[in-house]
Parts: C-alpha cells; structure tokens; sequence
C-alpha cells in the first residue's frame, strides 16, 4: 500500500512546482478493495458486492482471473514520452523532484538502468511498479532481489493482460509480481490468501499485505485489492525524509543522496 506521512504546505510546493505531470494525469490509479479488506484512508473505496462475486465466486464467460501478491512499498511508474525515459511518482511528478528520498533514490536507480528501460517500453508506453527500497508497513529482505517489482505495463494507456506484462518484464531482466493464481475460474479469498501464505513470495519480514485480483476481459480489465485487517499501513515511516528514523530494506550504501 502506498502510504505518505502528512506534509507541511512547503514540501507540497517543493514536490509539484518543479515540473508539470510528463502523462498530464496520475502515474496509476487507486485499486478498490473487497470485502473485508482494509481501508487505508477516507479516499478509498470499496467494490460493490456483485462485482466482488466476479472475482471470488463466478466469472462470465471468456473472462480470465489473475492474483498477484500485493507488495508493500511505494507505487511509481517508468515512462516512454519522445525516447526520454522518466521516472515518476504515483501522482504523476517526475520522482526526481520529489521531496522523499526514496523517490530520489528511484529516479537514480532508473537513471542508471535506462537504457533497458528504453527496450522495456515503446514510445508512449509506461509500467508501474511497487519501490521496495523503504519499509512502509512490512518490511522485506530483498537479498539478491531487485527493489523495483513491475505489476503492470501500458502501452499508449491501456494496460496489458498480466501474462503479456509478465513477459516483457522478464525478457528484458525486471522483477515481476509474484503470481499466484492464473485461470478462468473464479479463486475464492480464502485459497489466495492460502497461495499467499504467511510471508507471500518476495522476502518479506512481516506478515504479507494482502493481494491483487485482476479480471481480464475482452472489454477491459479490472482491479480489486485485498488488505489483512491487522496490517497497519505505514507504521514504518518516521513522519519526515529523516533517513536514520527511517526503516531501510537496502543496504546503508544506498542511501546517498
């Protein structure tokens, strides 16, 4: 879950002044959450019950569900415009000029890697990711695992079925989203969760945050997330861009500036 602490009006300003939004909107968007799930804020939302039943109880035919682990970092996203390779925040702000470190810290990391992100994506596409680097609610031990985890692709805005993101993923040497249930039949929350398990698939310390429901049909795909109710969003953020208040899932040689 992607989870800020509160912020004076001058680091607002500082974060969105420098530079316009490269897509002209949000990097990605909210997922809503099933039943049960919980909330993280007042702006989320939830999935109305029979669409729920979608996910978890029946599916319409030639609709196919996809759940994925949900990671606990920060979403950001990579974007292609005019062959110029630009890291962003969710919001949308080239993460360069972010007031969190960690979006620093992104936006090197995928400096340093641009020339493979530029085979990644085509002109006008871009994937989003979850940016493990800094422990929000969970904290991870990525060892030899890449702090970046693609979860989704676009290209010229719409979103690739999850297998063809996958793949691209791993062709050109980037970390995917754990998997866990690929098929045309409805999972049910209790056999995800059970897929889940304790720790989910990608080092984590703490209990595992939830997962990701995808439902892949000819007319669009759609999303819906669920949280363990005892997960506590953010409890591992200091409030500030203190870095040792901070909790770090990277070694200390990261954290230059």
């Amino acid at each position: 879950m992607t989870f800020e602490p509160q912020r004076t009006d001058l680091q607002i300003k500082r974060r969105i002044a420098p530079a316009p939004k490269p897509l002209g909107r949000k990097a990605y968007g909210s997922i809503p959450h099933l039943p049960g799930s919980k909330f993280g804020d007042r702006d989320d939302r939830g999935v109305p019950e029979g669409e729920a039943a979608l996910y978890l109880d029946r599916v319409n035919p030639g609709d196919r569900i996809v759940v994925q682990e949900k990671l606990d970092g920060s979403c950001v996203a990579i974007c292609n415009l005019n062959g110029e390779i630009i890291p962003l925040i969710r919001a949308g702000y080239p993460a360069a000029c972010s007031v969190w470190r960690q979006h620093r810290m992104f936006a090197r990391w995928v400096r340093e890697r641009q020339d493979r992100f530029a085979l990644l994506l085509d002109d006008g596409d871009h994937c989003a990711g979850e940016w493990l680097v800094q422990a929000h609610g969970t904290r991870y031990l990525l060892g030899d695992q890449q702090p970046f985890v693609i979860f989704d692709h676009f290209q010229q805005g719409t979103r690739l079925p999850s297998h063809g993101a996958e793949a691209r993923a791993v062709k050109h040497g980037f970390a995917f989203v754990p998997v866990l249930y690929s098929g045309a039949e409805a999972l049910p929350l209790q056999d995800a969760l059970a897929r889940l398990g304790e720790h989910g698939h990608y080092g984590a310390i703490d209990r595992a945050e939830g997962v990701v429901y995808r439902r892949e049909t000819a007319g669009g795909i759609y999303l819906a997330k669920y949280v363990r109710p005892e997960a506590e969003p953010g409890r591992y953020l200091p409030g500030n861009d203190d870095p040792d208040a901070a909790v770090w899932n990277v070694p200390p040689s990261w954290l230059r500036d």
